[in-house]
């Protein structure tokens, strides 16, 4: 008799981390189930929906109510993939769409109350980032590697070597975009073709120098629109492209003459491309030929770990305490010689601050502990431009530089608290976020302000112990006795602030 297979009770369980990664894409919404296990990335479960979230987009950058529908709809579908799953351990991304709308906010409102995970709109070079990470973290090459991925809005580029990303670009060309450029009648005539290629060379003429002159030893594709090609191209739709397989310029315009002899959309039967990709691929196609004109690309290979993966990957190294927020902190306090000094003394006081201020404060977000801390450090950086309005130039470098593993709303916030540690507050300038309350803003802004102001003399030692106490609205700062007595422009400093923070409604109170 065949014995009963014994259970595993007695067997030692590693221990897992369930986590997913949905992919808020202009074209599709991709989500990827996974559970880390010894470091190692195993995926469980994938969702994929098309959605066309870019062809809602008008000329105003206006997302259209009947977009969101249908955004919001999929969303409905993937919430069941993500019952039970605790907030840490989900990560949503959205791309080229929600950068671009102007009424991002009013889609994302909508969808928390569907899926209750904070929703993060990355920026194109963080984009990039991440889809170099999901190839990297999947694909073993020998020096450096070209990756590409054609999305529905945009499309990165990313020059990288083993896991570490070199050069990150995203350029505002995608399939779903093009296709209402250039092919929205459904016709596929040559003179389209020539029209939407020449836009994809033209897109890349501001990056190309640059990417040639840095080389690569192998160029990789990534997406479900390259993924169609190379299936055009290899295998003329019998089975899926093998990692070793090559596409060449002369197989895709092998596969542009066919899809101009087919005529029109409608006519495109090959089995590899499916039904909900038909009337993006001819759009697909001629950016991927502008790519390999523009690039000077020989051959291109697929991988079909992109954007998702690399928010999984991502994630991982969050579960082991290695946060590239904090390299890239680094990075910009050398890259413009901060004062290292006096950012560590600021910091210093943040984070008493913030610590005594927290619970009374209801300070509850998971990133303004780090946030108004890398803000202390970086505070400065505007120094190299001038002196005078350090904070606006402080704002301007932080706003506008890439700063990977930041999203959209932490890098804004970032620069918002930087923009008004000092000087008078502006509080119609400050700008909205969805995921951070407005009153949370006001408070870091005070702690962050409090802070460079105590130590405004840059001396080490300067700042005796002082009590803090908080209340709702309230903090009150005490210092040894006779001390502000000795330090009388200190004292004014601090009059001045008691009337400054009056416009975040802030109390402040000096003993």
């Amino acid at each position: 008799m065949t014995p009963t297979p014994a259970s595993f009770d007695s067997v030692d369980s590693r221990e897992a981390s369930k986590v997913a990664a949905l992919d808020i894409g202009s074209n599709s919404f991709h989500l990827v189930v996974a559970r880390i296990v010894a470091g190692s990335v195993q995926i469980l479960h994938r969702v994929k929906q098309k959605v066309r979230l870019a062809e809602g987009l008008d000329s105003n950058n206006v997302l259209s109510e009947e977009a969101m529908a249908r955004g919001l709809a999929t969303l409905r579908v993937i919430a069941d993939s993500l019952k039970g799953f605790e907030p840490d351990s989900v990560k949503i991304v959205a791309t080229y769409t929600l950068r671009k709308a102007v009424n991002a906010n009013v889609f994302i409102k909508r969808a928390i109350e569907i899926l209750p995970y904070p929703i993060e709109v990355i920026s194109g070079p963080e984009e990039a980032r991440l889809i170099y990470s999901g190839v990297a973290h999947t694909n073993h090459d020998n020096g450096k590697r070209l990756v590409v991925d054609i999305g529905g809005g945009s499309t990165e580029f990313i020059i990288g070597e083993g896991l570490t990303p070199k050069l990150c670009r995203s350029l505002q060309m995608g399939c779903v975009s093009f296709t209402q450029r250039f092919f929205a009648n459904g016709e596929l005539k040559a003179r389209q073709f020539e029209r939407a290629i020449t836009a994809a060379e033209q897109e890349m003429e501001p990056i190309e120098e640059r990417y040639r002159r840095l080389g690569w030893q192998r160029c990789i594709g990534t997406s479900g629109t390259i993924k169609t090609l190379c299936n055009l191209v290899v295998h003329q739709g019998q089975k899926e492209p093998s990692d070793e397989a090559e596409v060449t310029l002369k197989g895709l315009k092998q596969i542009m003459k066919q899809f101009i002899e087919a005529g029109h959309i409608d006519n495109l039967t090959d089995p590899a491309i499916s039904d909900d990709r038909r009337a993006v691929i001819p759009a697909g196609l001629c950016v991927l030929i502008g790519l390999f004109k523009a690039l000077r690309i020989e051959a291109l290979h697929y991988s079909p770990a992109a954007l998702r993966e690399g928010v999984l990957y991502q994630m991982e190294d969050e579960l082991h305490n290695t946060d590239i927020r904090g390299r890239t902190a680094s990075s910009l306090a050398t890259r413009y010689d901060v004062d290292t000094a006096q950012a560590n003394m600021v910091l210093g006081t943040t984070k008493t601050l913030y610590n005594a201020c927290q619970k009374n404060w209801k300070l509850r977000h998971s990133d303004y502990r780090a946030l108004i801390s890398w803000a202390a450090l970086l505070h400065e950086v505007g120094l190299q431009i001038n002196t005078r309005g350090v904070q606006r130039h402080s704002a301007y470098i932080l706003q506008n530089v890439d700063m990977p593993g930041f999203n959209q709303a932490q890098q804004e916030l970032l620069a918002t608290l930087v923009r008004y540690h000092r000087k008078k507050i502006r509080v119609q300038d400050i700008p909205g976020f969805t995921q951070y309350s407005k009153d949370d803003i006001y408070k870091l802004i005070a702690l962050l302000r409090l802070a460079v102001l105590l130590n405004i003399k840059r001396q080490e030692g300067f700042l005796p112990e002082f009590d803090i106490a908080a209340d709702k609205q309230g903090i009150t700062l005490t210092f040894p006795q006779g001390w502000l007595n000795s330090k009388p422009i200190m004292t004014a400093d601090l009059e001045r602030e008691i009337t400054y923070l009056q416009a975040v409604d802030i109390t402040l109170s000096v003993s």
